[in-house]
């Protein structure tokens, strides 16, 4: 199993404080609060995504900016390929960007379409799959990952709290780290807890902030 570096990369100084908080005591990580076009070295860079491929804002549009629109559509292409059309959210994929020093990218989505995410898990879902992904993808592929770039996932669109997203993306980070040697319902229900959302129970919660 090839060791991981997470760099945590977004231009906004108060997200990275958050994930200063999040990830203080999870080995192998990096903050750094500005761009990711400005990172020396990563492997592959997360796409904070939607469902159907359409990468014409935010750190999406800086994506295609920096790799060519050929990615996006062939992004899109296995999208119809492989998903028929709609990548549910919880899932990610891993496809070759063409570029030499950074030669791929982790399309995961946090929301169907453009919308507001506060009140659910699915940061914690799309962390959870993208890590799942590029664990598939060194389990198989000549040229492993070894650097992730990953910027906030649902943090500008899908306007969850900045200390919350960083939050569910450090649990999913930790689980990844140290996963279970046994499956039974008291650490599924631990799991859960430990999410605090899913299925309705966004609705009785409030985002982190709002008391």
């Amino acid at each position: 199993m090839h060791t991981l570096q997470l760099i945590l990369v977004d231009p906004n100084s108060a997200l990275c404080r958050a994930f200063q908080t999040a990830f203080a005591t999870l080995p192998n990580t990096e903050i750094v609060n500005g761009y990711f076009e400005h990172l020396p070295a990563f492997d592959c860079m997360v796409s904070a995504a939607n469902s159907f491929g359409l990468m014409d804002g935010g750190v999406d549009a800086a994506i295609t900016r920096f790799f060519g629109s050929n990615l996006e559509r062939r992004v899109q292409e296995h999208i119809l390929a492989e998903y028929l059309g709609e990548q549910p959210v919880g899932t990610s994929f891993v496809i070759a960007t063409n570029h030499l020093k950074h030669p791929y990218l982790a399309h995961t989505p946090t929301m169907r379409v453009p919308m507001e995410i506060a009140r659910t898990d699915n940061v914690y879902r799309a962390m959870w799959a993208m890590l799942l992904a590029i664990r598939q993808h060194n389990r198989q592929a000549e040229q492993p990952i070894t650097t992730i770039a990953c910027p906030g996932l649902g943090t500008a669109t899908g306007r969850v709290p900045f200390g919350e997203a960083a939050r569910q993306m450090a649990l999913a980070y930790q689980r990844f780290l140290t996963p279970p040697r046994t499956i039974n319902w008291q650490m599924a229900e631990a799991r859960q807890q430990a999410v605090r959302y899913g299925g309705d129970m966004g609705l009785h919660i409030p985002p982190e902030g709002a008391l």
